[in-house]
């Protein structure tokens, strides 16, 4: 099936950090044992501790839902990073080291998966995934899993995703897919980094906020003192949202009769922020109960 094109989303990402031709799976020789199943297409490294990957499955793309995570791994016989510390305890060369991520590209994007990943230097896997280049091979689970997604919103109900970190890439999936189609619809991201070179995706995502007249992009950064050439917002995410920020820029009312949010990132954003919502009324998620805070921790 052929991907489906957004004009505008190319348009924002022409010529951003294209590594050559998708791969054919035929072109791909692999010894029959090797656990490995895909290969990478693309990288940007936006600064030494983040980084964005394409990964293109030897099969056929499976298939997902925006906000939804998918498994990487390689064997723990691979190069790390040479940012990365060194390990405490090796692991067996022959034994695949697998971790979640969540996938940042459009569900109706059947080339390849994207993934925004954030270098722990005293980790396994990332430091092994920061050291791929284009054509590296590793190992894609074969589905993708999660609940994280916008399926449990009413139709019509504004959403508000709220990250730190790389908790924007399940959001990034969200836009790319929605906003295409979606015209009324309100979105707002609040992302807040340490700096403004942490702000991943923060060209596509202003470029949306011009051209989406439903979708409002809110950045900000803590560490202003080391940072004088942002403009913008500054603080923690949770400060903001306690101060109105996200009501002041998207006109967008933080009510749960007519709003949801997400949340992802740092669980102690994660908890000030429920706290803030619980209090206008919101509720999070239970078990077999839908309600209108939805979290995902990543650590």
């Amino acid at each position: 099936m052929p991907a489906i094109s957004c004009p505008f989303i190319d348009a924002a990402l022409d010529g951003w950090w294209w590594c050559g031709q998708i791969l054919s799976a035929t072109t791909m020789s692999e010894n029959n044992k090797s656990p490995y199943n895909a290969a990478v297409i693309g990288r940007e490294q936006i600064n030494p501790q983040l980084l964005v990957l394409r990964v293109q499955p030897d099969a056929v793309m499976f298939d997902f839902k925006p906000g939804q995570f998918a498994v990487l791994g390689l064997l723990g016989s691979e190069l790390r990073a040479p940012e990365a510390a060194s390990e405490e305890i090796v692991p067996e060369p022959d034994k695949l080291i697998r971790r979640a991520y969540s996938i940042a590209s459009s569900s109706v994007e059947h080339r390849y998966v994207e993934f925004y990943l954030a270098l722990v230097t005293s980790g396994q896997l990332t430091p092994r995934l920061f050291a791929l280049r284009p054509g590296s091979r590793l190992f894609l689970g074969p589905k993708a899993s999660g609940m994280f997604t916008l399926d449990r919103v009413p139709p019509g109900k504004a959403i508000v995703l709220i990250a730190t970190g790389t908790g924007l890439a399940p959001y990034l999936s969200m836009l790319r897919t929605m906003l295409v189609n979606e015209t009324q619809r309100r979105f707002v991201v609040l992302h807040g980094a340490r700096f403004g070179w942490d702000l991943g995706y923060r060209g596509e995502l202003e470029s949306l906020a011009r051209l989406r007249s439903n979708f409002t992009y809110i950045p900000s950064i803590t560490r202003t003192d080391q940072d004088s050439h942002f403009h913008g917002y500054t603080g923690r995410v949770q400060a903001l949202v306690e101060q109105g920020v996200v009501e002041k820029e998207s006109g967008v009312a933080l009510d749960p009769a007519q709003a949801d949010v997400f949340l992802c990132g740092n669980p102690e954003m994660v908890q000030a922020v429920k706290s803030l919502l619980a209090a206008k009324g919101f509720k999070a998620d239970e078990p077999g109960k839908t309600g209108t805070i939805h979290v995902e921790e990543y650590w």
